[in-house]
């Protein structure tokens, strides 16, 4: 389903010449109206009137997160503060906040872009939404409440934990969408599964899942426990929130469109900034075409993908890969460059494991150390290992022991470093409690 068709399918030259529009607007637009912009350009001895369209968008310097956090609070806002609407802040968790802020014309195109992803993902006008993302400071509650009111569905706003509460209305309320983090989609599976919940007992058909990388594994995990359909939403409050790309229902697995009218995508050498060609992993970076408050030019995400376009597909918007991780995150071990959700890719073809998992990284002596945990699927070990304890008889230890041996060869195959591996029990890893999971625990810090 399509939320806005003509702009959705529009042929590539058309919106070549609309990017290029918009973004000569746009460098005059934020050369008059934002001194960081202003001097960073003329250091840089860079005119507005040097950008011809978008084949002169990689002549401008980037804009970094550190920039942001330079010029906090306000210091990057492009109107007054009477002209802006709302006001929201990144899901940091240490030192100053990103703030980022929305005219009345950002919100609607926040709406917006929203209402097509969830269009792309398979809801439809009159259904209902269960949004399970948090409301406040963080974009993504009423970012995606927006988008779906735009496209005429009725709003659950539930927000994040709680989980007796997000159980009883999912099976009272009946709603057909819901939208969460993947972890927490996992830990409203696993739930489900435990209190024998029936599943054909909910209503739900699709998931819109998003706010941190996830993998084919999680899919069909949460596919089958949950009985829906489940696509990537991505975003971040540096471009707009949750809407900037979103997997169409009907091309899972093939990547997500960017709303490329709105969110002009570049991957480029995470060290030496060239912009690379189409189908290359590298750093995703974002300039906003659009957006009054708070536009930004190039600005360097972090995150870790490949754009490619998708020419068996009906829209013709670019695709984002999925994150592999963010440049910042990306660990070095022995040499190795290092993405948690590579071990995650892994688990796949192990029926026996379930992608409930914890990276530990250590140090001893000059050698970096790396230890996973990793839970057993309930359904195996109820089958066939009974319990794990030191009271195991000898075929479920030779189990585990085999187990342990296969993932660790297949790790070190795959991924060329040699890792301790752990299989756990059953609800021994830490799980979402609505917001964003952290998979890896570095304790090198301050060594």
């Amino acid at each position: 389903m399509y939320f806005d068709q003509s702009i959705e399918t529009l042929p590539q030259s058309q919106l070549r010449q609309l990017q290029s529009d918009r973004l000569k607007k746009l460098v005059k637009y934020v050369y008059e109206r934002v001194p960081f912009y202003k001097n960073k350009w003329d250091e840089a001895g860079i005119h507005p009137d040097q950008i011809k369209g978008i084949e002169d968008l990689h002549r401008l310097p980037f804009t970094l997160k550190t920039d942001l956090r330079d010029t906090y609070p306000f210091g990057m806002f492009a109107v007054p503060m009477d002209q802006v609407s709302r006001i929201h802040c990144s899901s940091g968790t240490t030192g100053k906040p990103t703030v980022v802020g929305y005219t009345k014309n950002d919100l609607d195109l926040f709406a917006e872009v929203n209402a097509r992803s969830l269009a792309a993902a398979g809801a439809k006008p009159g259904m209902m939404l269960h949004n399970a993302y948090g409301y406040g400071l963080f974009t993504g509650g009423l970012g995606l409440h927006a988008g779906a009111e735009r496209l005429g569905m009725n709003v659950i706003p539930v927000s994040g934990g709680m989980t007796d509460r997000q159980l009883m209305i999912l099976q009272d309320f009946g709603p057909e969408v819901i939208c969460c983090t993947p972890s927490y989609a996992q830990r409203l599976t696993e739930e489900i599964r435990k209190r024998n919940i029936p599943v054909d007992s909910l209503n739900l058909k699709y998931a819109v899942l998003g706010a941190e990388p996830w993998t084919e594994v999680i899919r069909h995990e949460v596919e089958k426990g949950l009985n829906i359909q489940a696509t990537n939403i991505y975003g971040l409050s540096e471009i707009i929130g949750p809407g900037v790309s979103q997997e169409a229902v009907e091309e899972r697995g093939t990547g997500s469109h960017v709303w490329e009218d709105h969110f002009f995508p570049e991957i480029v050498n995470p060290d030496t900034g060239e912009v690379l060609p189409e189908g290359k992993d590298g750093v995703l970076v974002f300039t906003t075409l659009t957006k009054e408050a708070f536009p930004v030019i190039r600005y360097w995400t972090n995150d870790i993908c490949s754009l490619y376009y998708d020419r068996d597909s009906q829209r013709t918007h670019i695709k984002m890969g999925q994150i592999k991780g963010r440049a910042d995150d990306m660990l070095i071990i022995r040499g190795v460059n290092f993405f948690h959700t590579q071990v995650e890719a892994l688990i796949e073809d192990i029926p026996h494991l379930a992608p409930h998992y914890q990276v530990i990284v250590s140090r001893e002596g000059a050698m970096d150390q790396v230890e996973i945990k990793i839970e057993l699927d309930p359904d195996y070990q109820k089958e066939t290992l009974p319990a794990i304890s030191a009271e195991d008889n000898l075929s479920n230890q030779e189990n585990i022991r085999q187990l342990t041996n296969h993932l660790a060869k297949k790790i070190k195959d795959n991924i060329g470093i040699t890792m301790k591996v752990e299989i756990k029990p059953g609800n021994s890893i830490p799980r979402s409690e609505g917001g964003k999971l952290s998979r890896v625990v570095d304790l090198r810090k301050g060594k």
